[in-house]
């Protein structure tokens, strides 16, 4: 099903496509930003929640700053000083960030109409033709971004991207679930799980100093369930300069394999996240405001979690880091799963 989602300040028409599964399972997702809307989940009692923050026009989400549900391109995360070198030559990036370039710089893939196809009732697949020096990056870029909802009640994401030139690519979701509804306050009492034996350290400005820090004996340790505001307000570095978890945990494993969980022991609602990708950024709305979200819902924060799927934070200058350079005629294609179940 398609549904008109309001215009864009440029009078363009957005609209909203509904996926459905036999399980009691929907998501919507927008052609503005290749966005995730809405994902309604049966909770313990069987009754649908919106377990995804966000807005209710395209208007809203054109006007947001939370990157609710966003596709993010076309690197993700964070570039240090807002510049890279590639074959030789430098390319300068939007500042958008304290001095560095967040999320691709403030012309955002997710303000962006793209452009709907192959849509039915369980898959649709939005494309977005990124040109040469868009946003700063070399080379015209053709990316598609499928979501599909399966039977198995897995949300599957697919990106795929071809580059004409060498280039830099690094897609995510920047959905923040809560899987007590998305009007339902904190997730501090939420429990999470990560596969992750390490994390990589950052700076102030959340720039990695290229250590990797083993998460033994720390806050950052999310190898077994544990609430996430248990250790959220211990005195530690990378708490301090995150105000809370933000940061990028060094995953185990490698090809498409479970790296997370989520729970909500008050509507019995889990997830399990899985990717190809070797981090994942663990983002816990530390700095929500009080931002008028869906159906007047006013979110504040750690509302809501991230978990951002990605090669590692300023890769690029990091030659230890595996690296988001996709060469010319190559192809970038990773998959991100949220698969939602009942707790035990």
């Amino acid at each position: 099903m398609i549904c008109e989602f309001g215009k864009t300040g440029d009078a363009e028409q957005a609209s909203l496509y509904i996926l459905k599964n036999s399980a009691g399972m929907e998501a919507a997702v927008s052609d503005y930003g290749a966005t995730l809307v809405r994902l309604l989940v049966p909770d313990k009692n069987g009754n649908q929640k919106d377990v995804v923050l966000g807005y209710d026009t395209a208007g809203d989400y054109e006007k947001g700053t939370c990157h609710f549900g966003a596709t993010v391109g076309r690197v993700a995360n964070r570039i240090g000083g807002a510049s890279f070198e590639l074959n030789g030559k430098s390319y300068r990036l939007t500042d958008n960030d304290n001095g560095n370039s967040l999320h691709g710089g403030r012309d955002y893939y997710n303000k962006r109409m793209w452009k709907a196809q192959d849509a039915d009732e369980r898959s649709v697949t939005f494309l977005l033709d990124s040109f040469d020096g868009d946003q700063g990056y070399p080379g015209d870029v053709k990316v598609s971004v499928t979501y599909e909802l399966t039977e198995a009640n897995e949300l599957k994401i697919h990106y795929l991207a071809r580059p004409e030139e060498d280039t830099l690519l690094n897609l995510t979701n920047h959905s923040y679930f809560n899987l007590s509804g998305h009007d339902s306050g904190d997730i501090l009492s939420h429990e999470a799980m990560i596969a992750a034996d390490a994390y990589t350290r950052a700076d102030a400005a959340s720039i990695p100093t290229g250590e990797i820090v083993p998460v033994e004996g720390t806050p950052m340790d999310f190898r077994e369930y544990k609430a996430i505001g248990r250790d959220i307000e211990e005195d530690y570095e990378a708490l301090n300069f995150g105000q809370g978890y933000d940061h990028n945990w060094v995953l185990k494993g490698s090809g498409l394999r479970p790296v997370a969980n989520l729970r909500s022991l008050e509507t019995g609602i889990a997830m399990e996240v899985s990717t190809d990708l070797p981090g994942m950024q663990f983002y816990v709305g530390n700095f929500l405001e009080r931002e008028e979200g869906k159906g007047g819902a006013g979110y504040l924060r750690r509302h809501g979690a991230c978990f951002e799927t990605q090669y590692f934070p300023d890769a690029v200058h990091k030659e230890h880091f595996e690296g988001p350079v996709v060469k010319a005629g190559e192809t970038y294609d990773t998959t991100t799963v949220y698969r939602f179940y009942q707790m035990p």
